[in-house]
């Protein structure tokens, strides 16, 4: 008994230690890195009235998108659709560097989720998120 104890408690151990090794680092930094966040950064300011106004908001999938383009001035549309490209095309390659920089890029999808999630808490009240089922929410 004292061995099926002794067993089971070096069982949970390895376990434990084993989960700790499968986190990946999110704060971690590379060159590549802060490139892909500094421009994302730079663009934020651009999209601030975009997601205040609901016209695009945050998918459940780590990206941003259009979700009413008619809540944007004609004139901005073209503009916030390049932005929201370039966002886009910016968060795919933030979870890819992620990844790499963990030496593991097989948890590429799982960043991209984890980061989901994030960004979704962090929304503002009053902008567009979209739950699990994929309807858009207001904040």
């Amino acid at each position: 008994m004292n061995r099926f104890i002794t067993l089971l408690g070096l069982i949970v151990l390895l376990i434990a230690a084993n989960a700790s090794w499968a986190q990946a680092n999110l704060d971690i930094n590379t060159p590549g890195i802060a490139a892909i966040t500094n421009a994302m950064k730079a663009r934020n300011g651009q999209l601030q009235g975009a997601y205040q106004s609901g016209a695009v908001g945050f998918a459940k999938d780590g990206n941003v998108a259009v979700r009413d383009a008619g809540a944007l001035p004609l004139k901005d549309r073209a503009a916030i659709n390049g932005l929201v490209a370039q966002e886009n095309q910016d968060r795919a390659a933030l979870y890819k560097e992620i990844a790499k920089a963990n030496n593991h890029p097989e948890w590429e999808g799982d960043i991209r989720n984890t980061f989901a999630q994030r960004f979704i808490q962090k929304a503002a009240a009053g902008w567009y998120v979209q739950d699990a089922n994929g309807a858009w929410v207001k904040k």
